[in-house]
């Protein structure tokens, strides 16, 4: 005799079972799919809801339910039904519509839309074109900048330095060498007034012009050490002093190639007279308009951020004395840029930029 309800035959095809198999394998399945994806493969072996049941720690209501529904719905049984809810009220004409006016149309009297214009002008809320520009990862008020070079030998340029980076030559030391000139000296019209808790540091918008000074740097890209000096101006004098203190201290036993932008000081006769009588020198030149090739531009930027922006110096020694002491407490952990970038991804990201650019209508 025959006793409680019967169960509901169960059998996968190949296509099925696997796709059950890789949802309890996936790590970021969601664990009740991955539980019914396991519950139908047992009942698939011949087990009773129980006996599935107990394997698993779950209730036999449950392997009955899970057992129904993929013998009636198969795969599309296992995801979760529609839940009832509120009816949208923007449909996707609305959002079409927001999306057009936001990227092919400009206010009248103003460069971009924002929240509240393209909201009046579609007869919306703001919070309803704000989601939809959230959904979108749109930001008509933000704006970056950027720069394409026009050097002919850009493609050779490139690959040389990325190369350098990637793959330094052996018994050799890669110097990414550059000027950041007329730091100017500023200081505060009144003290600054410290943080506090709850209170952000508070200086005064205005400053007194107390002077400049340029920095020469060389980045050692291996070991991430910079080897620098200030000095008054920035004229190939300067610079092959700098060369002089970069030659007295890299071993005599090493070759040395430099990377370079295309700045007239570093060609000068005198620059190029001192370089004839060093045969372990090499020069690298970055393209013109893309100084961002040269690693040295990216530790002239944390000199910026974490010691000269906010800064505030009365003389010319203050503020030197403050970039040494950047580069001491650099020099005594360093960190070196990892380049990651290969030339051929370089190369395709400017292609990209080109065809914009081309087919922008400008």
């Amino acid at each position: 005799m025959r006793t409680g309800r019967p169960k509901a035959t169960l059998e996968l095809s190949e296509s099925e079972q696997r796709t059950l198999e890789s949802w309890t394998r996936r790590r970021k399945t969601a664990q009740a799919l991955a539980r019914r994806a396991r519950i139908v493969l047992l009942c698939a072996t011949g087990k009773d809801n129980g006996q599935v049941a107990e394997t698993l720690k779950v209730s036999p209501g449950m392997v009955g339910k899970w057992r129904r529904r993929f013998v009636a719905d198969r795969i599309e049984g296992m995801l979760d039904e529609p839940r009832p809810g509120t009816p949208r009220k923007v449909g996707d004409e609305d959002v079409e519509r927001v999306l057009t006016m936001t990227l092919e149309t400009t206010p009248r009297g103003a460069t971009h839309w924002s929240t509240r214009s393209l909201a009046k002008k579609c007869g919306m809320s703001q919070s309803t074109v704000s989601r939809i520009w959230r959904a979108f990862a749109l930001q008509p008020h933000r704006t970056e900048t950027f720069k394409l070079s026009k050097d002919p030998l850009f493609i050779d340029k490139v690959r040389d330095i990325v190369g350098l980076y990637m793959n330094p030559p052996d018994r050799a030391m890669v110097l990414c060498v550059d000027e950041k000139s007329q730091i100017q000296v500023l200081d505060r019209t009144s003290p600054l007034l410290p943080m506090r808790p709850g209170q952000l540091e508070r200086r005064t918008h205005d400053y007194v012009r107390n002077g400049t000074t340029s920095l020469f740097a060389a980045l050692n890209v291996k070991t991430g050490t910079v080897i620098g000096s200030c000095h008054q101006r920035h004229r190939s004098i300067e610079f092959r002093k700098f060369l002089d203190r970069i030659d007295g201290a890299v071993p005599g036993n090493l070759d040395i190639h430099l990377i370079l932008d295309n700045y007239a000081t570093h060609k000068t006769a005198l620059i190029r007279r001192w370089l004839a009588k060093r045969p372990r020198y090499h020069l690298h030149f970055t393209p013109t308009s893309a100084s961002w090739l040269n690693l040295v531009e990216r530790w002239f930027a944390g000199l910026t951020e974490k010691q000269i922006r906010r800064g505030a110096h009365q003389n010319r020694r203050e503020l030197k004395a403050a970039i040494h002491e950047y580069m001491d407490v650099n020099n005594e952990a360093p960190k070196p840029f990892v380049w990651t970038k290969t030339a051929d991804d370089i190369l395709a990201s400017v292609a990209r930029y080109c065809m914009r650019t081309s087919d922008s209508g400008h």
